[in-house]
């Protein structure tokens, strides 16, 4: 027989499902050799499977198991072995894992492989205290038999990253932990040549029961953020045919080498592909040290520590301990519209009333700017017209009436700049006395100083301008709260055309009884936050943020707010915070609640792998502090407060809050060491 045809026939008998005959058994490639990331089976491609979360430690990210239903992390084995139902013979099984420091009281399952309706472990991987367990099913001896294998000594609860290696080969076992010296095991029982997987599934963290589940513990964490319960699992691995030893020990470091994890557990893109919102929940672990100076060193980047005697909260950088402790105060107001204090370094000691400020009416909202080589001003949207809303100038240490201009149920202020030129744009709620509903833009005037009419913009019940600058262009955002008695209407964004010197269109959004805009940027990325309050039956409704790009702002989150009335963002170090106030709740198909008031407002944090904000506190009246979240720092006798502005002179700093219940608003003074 000729060479091709040996070769043909040899080939004919291959496809046709022949296979080999090796020492009397028959092989076939189940899996073409490849690695079989077990663990990216049961992340689903939108959302992370119940009871699953992400935790980043020491710069590692890894998934926290604990689903209180086993079966919601299992899938069929047939999703892996997807050309027979059989498992490899000789294969290699790559498990990287953080242990907590605490050893655990019995056998913790890493995974285990389990036949429908059957309690027997066919394939099983555990630990305990100081061992770890190999288990698998001999179906070759009458009835079949579990055969454990066990490699001593082996300790994994130190709080650190681990690779694990366990290389088998019919008789003969090994283990490799981060690339060290391999621990080699003889056992009389071999693996099975021929252990049938069909109506098999894998199981992460436990077999198919509660008990047992996988509950490795991470570093105890502070009430800082979380107090986590479980451990990490971030890379499950299952290479047929080879030693996966020479594939890993490569990498500098061997305690989280990488053959396979999922693409939510590697580093990110420096920019998404496209603005759609990444499902996987991500928290950090954070540390809170309290006593003496702590060392700080790479190992304890992004760790707090908490000087008891001095009272201070520092932020390891990883070569220096950062002072934290920044006065920062997010105060709800009776009506619950955030009333907001500027971050000072200063000790707050108290605040004294230092003016009483005179309004036109009620005063809604209050915007405090300066213009250069003129001075500092304050500008109050008030609730009557006449005589409309008044701009106030900083003079002799305290605001004196400047100018007044013609509003309709003024709600708030904006001040911007437009290169040199400087606007104001205020929000109109009512109609004019013409039946005409507008906003208006007004333009300061160097030659007249004052501020003049520049463009008006139709609106409907308008709550709120946001100004910001995106890529060199200019834009204004409008909220409007309701036309008529419809509250889902869109809101608009426009754009500044430098041709025709006018704002112009470029995006409508949806909003529902909307109140507030917040732009803000993190990176390269800009956001915008819509607090929506009202659909005209409930105020437990979604707000959203968008993510500007190509040109448009688009989707990046929905979160569930009731009446939302005030988005905030702020840092605190590298963190990145996002506060929402909720206002009241209220839902006309149910009974009336004994106070709509009686509600929790909510601060959440953006994890940047995730590329989401995730709820980070529930809070009444908050000031941060550090060790413990926020907690309430001033009360301050306010009647009807609206809104809160922080200024600062030569003299000290200052607070202006506006009142909706009564024409005066107040200047308070800051008493600071």
């Amino acid at each position: 027989m000729s060479a091709p045809l040996l070769l043909w026939v040899i080939l004919l008998h291959w496809a046709t499902g022949g296979g080999f005959v090796l020492g009397g058994r028959t092989w076939q490639h189940c899996t073409d050799l490849r690695p079989l990331d077990i663990l990216s089976e049961v992340v689903p491609a939108d959302r992370l499977a119940r009871g699953m979360r992400v935790f980043q430690v020491q710069g590692v990210r890894g998934f926290q198991l604990a689903a209180s239903r086993p079966h919601a992390l299992g899938f069929p084995a047939s999703r892996l072995f997807i050309h027979c139902d059989r498992f490899p013979e000789e294969f290699s099984i790559i498990v990287t894992l953080r242990v907590l420091s605490v050893p655990a009281k019995r056998n913790e399952y890493v995974f285990t492989l389990m036949a429908e309706e059957s309690p027997s472990v066919l394939v099983g991987l555990c630990y305990a205290p100081d061992k770890l367990h190999f288990l698998f099913w001999s179906q070759e001896r009458t009835g079949g038999w579990q055969t454990r294998v066990t490699f001593p000594n082996v300790s994994l609860s130190d709080n650190q990253w681990h690779t694990l290696i366990l290389a088998v080969s019919g008789q003969s076992f090994s283990l490799t932990v981060d690339c060290s010296i391999p621990k080699d095991v003889v056992v009389e029982t071999p693996f099975p040549a021929s252990l049938s997987v069909k109506r098999a599934s894998f199981y992460l963290g436990n077999r198919r029961r509660r008990k047992g589940v996988f509950t490795v513990l991470l570093d105890l964490l502070s009430i800082l953020l979380l107090l986590l319960s479980q451990g990490l699992l971030r890379q499950l691995v299952l290479l047929p045919g080879a030693d996966a030893t020479p594939r890993i020990c490569t990498a500098m470091n061997f305690k989280v080498a990488t053959l396979s994890v999922p693409a939510v557990l590697q580093d990110l893109p420096l920019k998404p592909a496209s603005n759609e919102v990444l499902k996987y929940p991500y928290e950090t672990d954070t540390k809170v040290t309290l006593g003496s100076r702590p060392p700080c060193t790479k190992q304890e980047k992004a760790q707090f520590w908490f000087n008891t005697s001095q009272r201070g909260l520092y932020l390891c950088n990883g070569s220096a301990w950062i002072s934290m402790l920044e006065e920062l105060m997010l105060t709800p107001a009776r009506e619950n519209i955030w009333c907001r204090a500027a971050a000072v370094k200063q000790r707050l000691d108290y605040v004294e009333e230092y003016q009483n400020l005179v309004t036109n009416s009620e005063t809604m909202g209050v915007e405090v700017f300066t213009i250069p080589k003129v001075g500092l001003f304050a500008a109050t949207a008030n609730r009557y017209t006449p005589p409309g809303s008044a701009i106030y100038k900083w003079t002799d240490g305290k605001f004196v009436p400047y100018q007044n201009i013609p509003t309709y149920q003024a709600q708030s202020w904006k001040y911007f700049t437009i290169g040199k030129k400087i606007f104001l744009a205020v929000a109109n709620f009512e109609q004019n006395d013409r039946g005409q509903e507008f906003s208006v833009i007004y333009k300061w005037s160097r030659k007249k100083k004052k501020f003049i009419t520049y463009q008006r913009i139709t609106t409907h019940s308008a709550r709120d301008w946001e100004a910001f600058v995106i890529e060199g262009e200019a834009f204004l955002a409008v909220v409007n709260h309701r036309e008529g008695n419809n509250h889902n209407i869109d809101s608009v964004i426009y754009r500044w055309n430098p041709r025709t010197g006018l704002f112009e269109t470029n995006q409508t959004i949806p909003t529902s009884g909307a109140y507030d805009w917040e732009f803000f940027t993190i990176g390269p990325y800009s956001f915008l936050a819509v607090a929506n309050t009202f659909n005209g039956t409930s105020t437990k409704i979604y707000s959203h943020i968008y993510i500007w790009l190509s040109g448009s702002f688009q989707l990046f989150q929905s979160i569930l707010t009731f009446g939302a009335a005030d988005w905030e963002v702020f840092h605190i170090g590298d963190r990145v915070f996002l506060a929402v106030a909720n206002s009241h709740s209220y839902d006309s198909g149910m009974p009336a609640p004994s106070n709509f008031y009686a509600i929790n407002s909510s601060i959440y944090e953006l994890n940047i792998t995730a590329q989401m904000f995730v709820k980070f506190q529930d809070l009444l009246t908050y000031r941060w502090q550090g060790y413990e979240g926020f907690v309430a720092a001033h009360h301050l006798p306010t009647v009807g407060c609206r809104d809160w502005e922080a200024f600062h002179t030569a003299e000290g700093s200052y607070l202006l809050y506006s009142s909706a219940k009564e024409p005066l608003s107040k200047v308070l003074k800051l008493k600071t060491t």
